[in-house]
């Protein structure tokens, strides 16, 4: 530099003062200065380019393994809840444990560290996982709280965790099988949840749009104080009667709202470890059983609509009736000619069979597809049971039809059916969904006659009198109803000591506006020489349901005029 100074020096003129004139070298300096920031900027220009260029690039690529793949379980879903607001299902966060193995310095300390919190790790599992070398895989799902804390401080190296979303059910085993449940990934597999998603929430969350603030909560038609009474009702009676399952529903008549639906044994959604055992089954919409003699009302029901009976009719049920290799006996048989509402109250099979063959196979088998017994119920809820009937109807499968051997069906079914009897002959598809009784009259279909409805209501009214409905009997609410005590078929024969019971009662029958049916699976005595049938099984249970829920459904009690049977004009 000074060789250089000292050139400038020389070759610079001075002024008139003796000062050294730097003007050329000035502008040697400028001009490199100059250069030097055109091409810095060129330089960071050129940096700039490549990187945005780099990004565009990696935008218009797939996903790599480098870090946590995109997951639904980020998506929301909205709030399931009930009639009133009350809350069944929400979303709550959760972490889960990953890990990168591309920089996990130790696979064996790792799962030994892991192994101190998460002492259920497969080791081999997770130990192929760890020298996959891949950029990114689960270790665990859903952890808590405390073991998110502890693992952090074991100060593993390579592993993280990512903020997911799970749903959480308030109401646990109560609402299990209406509500439903999500797999480990937030998607609906079961109940209302899967309706949820097969009507759009699935391709929200794929596309990214399913935003919590957007999401509606989903209102269902059930009141979850009646659930649970529902619910603890069925469970009760399980251990009460010794019985393999059992279940309830109550149904809006008006609606066709379920206002309540339980199954036995059941599971907890918040952990369904036995979820999918083989006697987790809800037994109301997707269990198939011969209804016994609760089809009687569909049968006296059809016999008065056909025109060819009236309640002045008469049977005569003294003596069994063989076909083929089968005889229909009477279970408490009176020996004698019966009327129409004998037949009925004294729950006669020979009775029953006359009447059907009355309407003629045919007509028999159209009536319970009218009523939509026969037919695959449409729903919301997803696990609904087809039912089943003989390919090719005779003579044999409309007698034993008629006190309801032979045919399957759904026990949600049955009490729609006989929501139809009631409610001015109108069959009205069930809903978990909130309905009003003008939107319920718009999908309605006419079944049956005012005429027949009349002479329904009067017998479900007289059996709980005087027949063997008395057990369902509330002070007050003016049930009236019919028992079905069925032989189950073991080994393919039908057992007398196996038996499947149900209830099907309204209420309060001067002007219905409730069904309630209960169901009991194989329910043996409550105490040693006490009967097993419906009439002291599944009927107190549809007594305690209406006695405890009614309140709240707000039927107001009546007790002027307790079960008053007043018979009808034909």
């Amino acid at each position: 530099m000074i060789g250089v100074l000292n050139k400038l020096l020389k070759r610079s003129p001075r002024s008139d003062n003796g000062s050294i004139v730097l003007d050329s070298a000035r502008k040697a300096t400028g001009g490199k200065t100059r250069t030097r920031v055109v091409m810095t900027m060129t330089v960071f220009f050129g940096i700039y380019i490549a990187i945005t260029g780099r990004l565009v690039w990696l935008g218009f690529q797939g996903p790599s393994d480098s870090g946590p793949p995109p997951s639904r379980v980020t998506a929301s879903r909205p709030d399931i809840v009930d009639r009133n607001g009350e809350v069944l299902a929400t979303d709550i966060r959760t972490s889960s444990l990953f890990a990168e193995p591309r920089h996990m310095v130790d696979a064996d300390e790792a799962i030994e560290k892991l192994a101190t919190v998460l002492p259920e790790i497969d080791y081999e599992q997770t130990y192929k996982k760890l020298k996959s070398g891949a950029g990114f895989v689960w270790l665990q799902r859903q952890l808590t709280p405390k073991q998110q804390s502890e693992i952090m401080q074991l100060g593993i190296p390579g592993i993280g965790f990512r903020t997911e979303k799970r749903r959480f059910y308030p109401a646990g085993e109560t609402t299990s099988y209406v509500v439903g449940l999500t797999n480990i990934d937030n998607q609906g597999i079961s109940g209302m949840e899967k309706y949820i998603d097969d009507q759009g929430l699935a391709d929200l969350q794929q596309s990214g749009l399913a935003v919590a603030r957007d999401l509606k909560p989903v209102k269902l038609s059930i009141d979850l104080r009646v659930q649970h009474i529902v619910r603890d009702e069925v469970a009760t009676a399980m251990e009460k009667y010794h019985a393999i399952a059992a279940g309830g529903v109550v149904l809006n008549i008006k609606t066709g709202e379920v206002m309540a639906m339980a199954s036995v044994p059941d599971f907890d959604p918040n952990n369904p470890y036995n979820a999918q055992e083989k006697d987790r089954l809800n037994r109301m919409s997707a269990g198939l059983y011969e209804m016994g003699s609760t089809f009687k009302s569909f049968t006296t029901a059809m016999a008065l609509d056909s025109g060819k009976v009236t309640m002045d009719s008469k049977f005569d049920a003294s003596r069994p009736i063989t076909i083929g290799r089968q005889t229909i006996r009477d279970f408490h048989g009176k020996g004698r000619v019966l009327s129409v509402p004998e037949v009925f109250i004294y729950s006669s099979n020979i009775g029953s069979a006359k009447e059907a063959d009355v309407v003629g196979i045919e007509g028999h088998r159209e009536f319970l597809h009218r009523l939509g017994v026969l037919e695959k119920m449409k729903t919301e809820l997803p696990e609904v049971a087809k039912p089943t009937e003989p390919k090719v109807w005779k003579k044999v499968h409309s007698i034993t039809a008629a006190f309801g051997h032979g045919i399957s069906t759904t026990p949600l079914q049955t009490a729609v059916g006989c929501a139809a009897l009631m409610n001015g002959g109108f069959l009205i598809q069930p809903t978990f969904l909130t309905r009003t009784a003008d939107q319920a009259m718009d999908v309605a279909k006419k079944v049956v006659s005012e005429k027949t409805v009349e002479g329904m209501r009067y017998l479900y009214t007289l059996n709980a009198e005087k027949g063997s409905g008395k057990n369902a009997r509330v002070a007050g609410y003016r049930v009236g109803g019919k028992t079905g005590t069925a032989e189950k078929v073991i080994n393919g024969r039908y057992s007398k000591d196996v038996r499947f019971n149900a209830f099907v009662a309204a209420f309060p029958m001067d002007d219905p506006q409730y069904i309630v049916l209960t169901i009991i699976d194989e329910p043996k005595p409550e105490k040693p020489g006490m009967g097993a049938t419906a009439g002291s099984n599944a009927a107190p249970m549809v007594a305690n349901i209406i006695r405890r829920s009614a309140p709240m459904l707000g039927v107001k009690p009546d007790f002027g005029q307790e079960n008053a049977a007043t018979m009808v004009s034909y």
